[in-house]
C-alpha cells in the first residue's frame, strides 16, 4: 500500500457510507426493523435500525477496492468475521435473539481470527493468549454494543479511536493496521452524518457488532518496532479507554445492584452525565473530547521513551479510578435523589 494510501479508502469508506444509510433508513422502516421507544432508552419514537448496513458496506467495499495484497489472507478473514457478525446482528435486530446467540457468534468470529493467526501474543504461550484474545475481542465487541445507547455515540467514538489507530499505524509503517482503521473511519463518520443528536436513523447491533469487533481487532495487530511489549499494551487500551471504562462501569453496577450485566437500563456514563442536567449533545462533546484525550495519550505512548511512555500511560489508566468513583457516585445519587 502506497505512503498515503489510507486517504482513498478513508474517502471510500465516507462516501459510500454517506450515500447508502438514507437507504437503509428506508429499507428498515419497509421490513419493520425499527427501534421502539421504552422506559429504558432515551428515544421517544420508532427509530429505524438499519444503518449498520452502510457502516459495514462502506468498511467493507473501501478495503475490497484497496487492500493489499500481502495482507488478503488476513483482510479475508477480517471482512468474513465482520460479515457474519453484521448477519448476526442483523437478525438480532429483527428478530431478538438474545445474548447468548450473540456471544456464540461473537466466540466465532474471535476463532476466525485466531486461526488466520491474528492474536494477541502477551505472554508468549497460547494457552494464556489465546483466551485473552477471545476476551478482547469479544469484550471489546460488547463494549460497542453497550455503548450504542445515545444518538452519535457508538459512532463517534468509533470515528475518532479509529483516526488515532490511522495516525499510529501510520507512523510505525503498519499497512494492515491503517488500511483498517481509515476504512472504519471514513465509514462511521459518514453514518455519523445521520446519527449525530437529533438521529434520523440508528446503526443497530447489525453495526456495533462490527464496529466492535474491527477496533478489537486493530488493537491486536497493532506493532511498534522501538516500544518494549511491556509499554504498548497500554496503547490499545487507551485509544479505546471509553467503550472499556463505560462497559466495566454498567457491568459492575448492575451486579451490585442484583441485576445481570446485560440486562439494559439508563446506567452508562450518558445516562449519568444527562442527569446532571446536560443536553445530549453537550454530553456527547464530553464524551468525544474525553475520547481525542485518551486517544492522544495512546499515541505519546507509541512515540515517548520507555520509561516517560510508562509515566504517561500508567498515569492516564490511574486517573480512571477517581473518574470511576465519581461515576458510582453518580449512580447512587440518581437512585435516591
Amino acid at each position: 500500500m502506497d505512503t498515503y494510501q489510507f486517504v482513498p479508502i478513508m474517502v471510500v469508506g465516507f462516501a459510500t457510507a454517506l450515500g447508502i444509510t438514507p437507504l437503509s433508513r428506508a429499507l428498515a422502516l419497509r421490513l419493520g426493523v425499527v427501534d421502539k421507544p421504552n422506559q429504558r432508552k432515551i428515544h421517544r419514537d420508532h427509530k429505524p435500525l438499519m444503518g449498520g448496513l452502510a457502516l459495514y458496506t462502506g468498511f467493507a467495499l473501501a478495503l475490497l477496492l484497496f487492500s493489499p495484497t500481502q495482507h488478503m489472507a488476513e483482510f479475508t478473514a477480517i471482512v468474513g468475521g465482520a460479515t457474519f457478525l453484521a448477519l448476526v446482528g442483523l437478525a438480532d435486530d429483527r428478530f431478538m435473539l438474545g445474548i447468548r446467540i450473540r456471544l456464540i457468534a461473537q466466540t466465532l468470529a474471535a476463532l476466525v481470527l485466531i486461526a488466520i493467526g491474528i492474536q494477541i501474543r502477551l505472554f508468549g504461550v497460547n494457552w494464556l493468549d489465546i483466551p485473552l484474545t477471545i476476551l478482547w475481542v469479544v469484550g471489546l465487541t460488547n463494549a460497542l454494543n453497550f455503548l450504542d445507547n445515545m444518538d452519535g455515540q457508538a459512532a463517534g467514538v468509533t470515528a475518532i479511536a479509529a483516526g488515532w489507530f490511522t495516525l499510529i499505524a501510520f507512523n510505525e509503517g503498519l499497512t494492515l493496521v491503517s488500511a483498517l482503521s481509515a476504512a472504519l473511519m471514513g465509514s462511521a463518520i459518514g453514518f455519523l452524518t445521520y446519527n449525530f443528536n437529533p438521529a434520523s436513523t440508528f446503526m443497530g447491533d447489525m453495526g456495533s457488532l462490527v464496529l466492535g469487533f474491527v477496533l478489537a481487532t486493530v488493537g491486536i495487530k497493532l506493532e511498534f518496532g522501538a516500544q518494549p511489549l511491556d509499554v504498548t499494551w497500554m496503547v490499545p487500551l487507551l485509544v479505546l479507554a471509553m467503550p472499556l471504562f463505560d462497559t466495566t462501569l454498567v457491568v459492575i453496577t448492575r451486579i451490585s445492584e442484583g441485576r445481570s450485566p446485560f440486562e439494559g437500563g439508563k446506567d452508562h456514563v450518558s445516562h449519568r452525565l444527562l442527569n446532571l442536567g446536560l443536553t445530549q449533545r453537550q454530553v456527547l462533546l464530553i464524551i468525544y473530547a474525553f475520547c481525542a484525550l485518551y486517544g492522544g495519550l495512546g499515541m505519546a505512548v507509541s512515540l515517548a521513551p520507555p520509561e516517560t511512555a510508562w509515566a504517561i500511560g500508567i498515569g492516564a489508566l490511574a486517573l480512571l479510578i477517581p473518574l470511576f468513583l465519581v461515576m458510582f457516585a453518580l449512580r447512587r445519587g440518581m437512585r435516591h435523589g
